[in-house]
């Protein structure tokens, strides 16, 4: 085992929208047991799939107590993807956790909402409803303590991002940093294929669920893309597919996603975190 991810605190990975953390099959794909070899000792949000930025932050609020606990560590750093970087600033600056944060790095989080979801919102509020209720109900059978589909639709909005931002600024006693990225087209990654057109059409570039713009936040290190045309979907922005891009490095260019995870914890290491 090397130490090249071997920080002075341990590290917390908080999962998106619609998954869970699950031993088989777990959201980070080939990434964990990537940085473990580099020396990471990791940990895990487990907030609900379909929760709202509120509750989930209570749930990880709550879990990070007990990881403090457990290993007497005074911080954690945190990387989070999509969702869960919203969930992670919402505790931090509305639950009083600033304290125990030393980092948190957002992967493709929806900072600034999505105007795609404006156009959505503006359809008969019945159809959220509707689509709630099964939502919600599915995923209370997966495991979901309070699952809340109408909220959290609301909260991707351009106007309730606006709302969260003013509501939840950044803690002077937490490094932030954020990263973005995009699909070369609509074909690059077939599950993503209507999410990527639609939101192409009415916003640009985007990695199939979040644009760039929107993922912009405090340090921004810069958009991700793929050292093959296909770029770096929102899937692959956690290994979903368990696969590299291309086994060939090319300079400014992602080969392996899990090389992203490696250079980021390697990075909060030399800045003593």
């Amino acid at each position: 085992m090397d130490n090249n991810c071997k920080t002075k605190y341990p590290i917390l990975l908080v999962h998106g929208t619609g998954f869970r953390d699950r031993t088989h099959f777990g959201y980070w794909g080939r990434i964990p047991k990537a940085l473990e070899k580099e020396g990471s000792i990791l940990y895990y949000g487990r907030q609900d799939s379909w929760g709202s930025v509120e509750h989930n932050a209570q749930t990880l609020k709550r879990n990070i107590s007990l990881i403090l606990e457990e290993t007497k560590c005074e911080k954690l750093n945190v990387i989070a993807h999509s969702k869960g970087g919203l969930d992670m600033r919402y505790a931090i600056s509305s639950l009083g956790i600033e304290n125990c944060i030393a980092s948190l790095t957002t992967i493709a989080t929806p900072h600034h909402g999505l105007k795609t979801m404006d156009l959505l919102w503006k359809l008969p509020r019945f159809l959220f409803q509707f689509a709630a209720f099964f939502v919600n109900g599915c995923y209370k059978l997966l495991g979901d303590k309070k699952p809340d589909f109408y909220a959290v639709c609301h909260q991707f909005t351009t106007h309730g991002a606006a709302i969260f931002n003013k509501q939840n600024p950044d803690s002077s006693a937490v490094y932030y940093q954020s990263y973005a990225a995009v699909m070369k087209n609509s074909f690059s990654d077939l599950l993503m294929f209507w999410t990527h057109l639609v939101i192409y059409l009415v916003e640009g570039e985007n990695d199939g669920l979040v644009t760039p713009s929107s993922a912009q936040w405090t340090n921004f290190k810069g958009i991700l893309r793929g050292a093959t045309g296909r770029g770096i979907s929102h899937a692959d922005e956690v290994d979903v597919r368990r696969m590299n891009f291309t086994p060939k490095k090319q300079a400014g260019r992602v080969s392996d996603i899990r090389e992203v995870y490696i250079e980021i914890v390697n990075e909060l290491k030399k800045l003593g975190m």
